[in-house]
């Protein structure tokens, strides 16, 4: 789910604008629809139990992503839960181009921002806790670094577009679908954030 400012969008990626930002300010909605994309279409119940919400409140947070194009309706997805409504993601990827000039939706874009950074952050913290007992060759392959560089505008610019090009070069993840042998579900973060004003420090 990670905000991509890329010229080359597929199909299958929804850009993020002045009004559907609302719908998917929030961190809930962020997990709700990272969790459909990354694990296929789900219940307001499942989820729920997933994230410690009740139905409530989950039916509610999937109402708002679907009034706002995000999710629809799956009626392909099995019915084991009697006439429960399923929903799957619509796209995807999420793009945001650019923060909006009206300031509420500024202000909605951060809140974004700022759902997405911390569903990072968990990310990296499970699998720390993880690691331990995790298989050596999956220890000694993750990664977490950072490097401080000295760039310009188009110099950064052309390094986000390299990482994105090689990241898109990798086989994605579908859920349902089983990868090659030995393969497993890897999740790829990177962020490049400019620190305007530090100077040499």
């Amino acid at each position: 789910m990670t905000p991509r400012r890329r010229a080359d969008l597929r199909a299958d990626t929804i850009r993020l604008d002045a009004r559907n930002l609302r719908g998917l300010a929030h961190p809930v909605r962020v997990r709700m629809l990272g969790l459909l994309r990354n694990e296929g279409p789900s219940t307001a119940t499942l989820l729920g139990e997933r994230l410690g919400l009740s139905s409530a409140a989950t039916s509610y947070h999937l109402r708002q992503l679907a009034d706002y194009g995000f999710i629809v309706d799956d009626p392909d997805a099995p019915r084991s839960h009697g006439r429960e409504r399923w929903w799957r993601s619509k796209a995807r990827s999420t793009v945001l181009d650019h923060t909006p000039e009206d300031p509420d939706a500024a202000l909605a874009a951060q809140e974004y921002l700022r759902a997405v950074a911390g569903h990072a952050a968990e990310v990296v913290a499970r699998w720390l806790d993880e690691a331990e007992t995790a298989p050596e060759q999956w220890r000694n392959v993750s990664n977490l670094s950072d490097t401080l560089l000295r760039l310009t505008v188009d110099e950064t610019a052309e390094l986000v577009r390299r990482i994105d090009e090689v990241v898109a070069s990798m086989r994605r993840h579908e859920p349902g679908k089983r990868g090659p042998r030995g393969s497993e579900p890897v999740t790829v973060q990177w962020q490049v954030v400019p620190r305007l004003g530090k100077g040499s420090r």
